[in-house]
């Protein structure tokens, strides 16, 4: 064992046996099996299940607290360099993180708040958990981690979604008792937590420990006001020491009797939370939480809680920053403009744009040369609110036509039934490098022309422009490289 997994130890002494402890420190250094989550936007689970582990060779295990989540306990293709994985049909993410958006309760439609979103992963659950019929506020403070949450949120393919960047300890006054389900995975000191990287860990002050622990109140407390009463909050960390955990919960109950609760989980994990931290005696309740250990559950080190808002609580409401939906530079397109451009898809690449907008209740708006489509009832309740990036990129103007965008045909990918050209073997691997294909494959189609690649699975591959004797390769920037 390392001096540092040894220091980083050092705090859980006092909350197990010799025995525990030993068993713990030996889970931290044994090799932890990757794992992913399946984007049932995209395609059912059943359907993945009978397809990658085969093509890949693949040795799966069942999450057994997330239906869509698998362990991948060998692997003869690494999860990372998979067509499927490019696309956005599913996410590579520890078996532990997608225990948070599995505690919320079923519901048609939910208003979330995502307070700490970045990179992403939880956020791209949600909006699968709930179909994309919800409307998903994701948050995060770090205005650099924005641009991965953006860019995940637009692989996974979700509509419902606005990505802001703003201080949560703010929200609960912006926006009090606003929120169906609120979702705090906070930041922590992620000591028990064992990166898929394989990265070692570090050892936290109890200055650092003190300054996490002051931030995770105040941020709980936003995400408590800002649920509507009736409401639930999930608070998670991937982190076990009890003064981040526990003792943060504690706190809220202490502040707020009555008004709000710690749940049991029915199917959660048999892993409750503690009673003590060795000199505090936290509220019983909390043992209602839920503590990942990983010497128990082969996962990362990981704390979760689901808290209901019983009652409302006096809030003094703080004035919001507002930027109007129209200084954003988008415009809506006029009922006759989407008729048309919905006829033009129908008739060239077969995918019915119109029932699409009608099904989600999506709108298209334009900027420049991209088009958006985002629900009406986002815009509605935070259509003013300063964002990064709403709904999904839809589509792009090109030589004055707006093609559809690589986002939206991933996210219906069998509904695209025209203008597909199959490739073969070699051609897909130039293809999935971002490579030009010279000379272009015979299509029948004039220059100029917008195809859809697939290979000779039926999976799509990516937009391609005819041009000449070459076909250009409009894969997204992301996506490319591929090996």
């Amino acid at each position: 064992m390392s001096d540092t997994l040894s220091a980083r130890l050092q705090h859980y002494r006092q909350l197990l046996s010799p025995a525990e402890l030993s068993r713990l420190e030996a889970a931290l250094t044994r090799p932890q099996p990757p794992a992913l989550r399946v984007n049932t936007l995209k395609i059912s689970v059943e359907e993945a299940r009978a397809t990658w582990p085969l093509w890949y060779g693949w040795e799966i295990e069942p999450v057994p607290f997330c239906p869509a989540g698998w362990q991948v306990l060998r692997a003869g293709q690494p999860l990372s360099q998979t067509l499927e994985y490019e696309h956005g049909y599913y996410y590579v993410q520890d078996a532990a993180s997608m225990l948070p958006a599995e505690l919320f309760t079923a519901h048609d439609a939910p208003l979330i708040l995502d307070l700490a979103a970045a990179p992403g992963g939880k956020s791209t659950h949600l909006a699968s958990r709930y179909a994309d019929r919800g409307v998903i506020l994701a948050n995060d403070s770090s205005v650099a981690r924005l641009t991965a949450l953006r860019s995940n949120l637009q692989t996974w393919g979700v509509f419902g979604a606005l990505v802001t960047g703003f201080p949560g300890e703010r929200f609960g006054r912006w926006f009090p008792e606003t929120f169906d389900r609120v979702l705090l995975d906070a930041p922590c000191s992620g000591e028990t937590f064992r990166p898929l990287s394989g990265g070692r860990g570090r050892v936290v002050s109890e200055r650092e420990r003190a300054a996490l622990c002051l931030r995770q109140d105040a941020l709980l407390l936003s995400a408590f006001l800002a649920a509507r009463p009736g409401g639930e909050i999930v608070y998670a960390t991937c982190t076990l020491a009890p003064e981040e955990d526990e003792a943060v919960l504690d706190g809220l109950l202490r502040r707020y009797p009555g008004a709000v609760e710690v749940e049991a989980v029915e199917g959660a994990p048999q892993a409750p939370g503690l009673m003590t931290d060795g000199v505090r005696t936290f509220d019983p309740t909390v043992q209602r939480a839920i503590r990942l250990w990983p010497h128990l559950f082969q996962t990362a080190g990981f704390f979760a809680a689901r808290l209901r808002k019983l009652a409302s609580v006096p809030v003094e409401p703080d004035e919001r920053p507002v930027r109007p939906w129209a200084a954003t530079g988008m415009t809506a397109l006029s009922r006759a403009e989407v008729a048309r451009l919905s006829a033009d898809w129908r008739s060239f690449y077969g995918f019915d744009l119109g029932a699409a907008l009608e099904t989600l209740e999506l709108t298209l708006w334009r900027r420049e040369r991209l088009l958006f489509a985002v629900p009406q009832r986002l815009i509605a309740l935070f259509g003013d609110l300063p964002h990064a990036a709403a709904g999904l990129l839809a589509g792009q103007e090109l030589d004055g036509q707006i093609i559809p965008s690589h986002e939206l045909i991933t996210r219906f990918d069998r509904a695209f039934t025209g203008a597909r050209v199959t490739l073969d073997e070699a051609q897909v691997a130039l293809w999935r490098q971002g490579r030009d294909l010279r000379p272009a494959p015979a299509t029948g189609y004039p220059a100029g022309t917008v195809i859809l690649l697939q290979d000779e699975c039926g999976r799509f591959l990516g937009r391609g422009r005819l041009l000449g004797d070459r076909l250009r390769n409009l894969l997204p920037r992301r996506v490319k490289g591929a090996p």
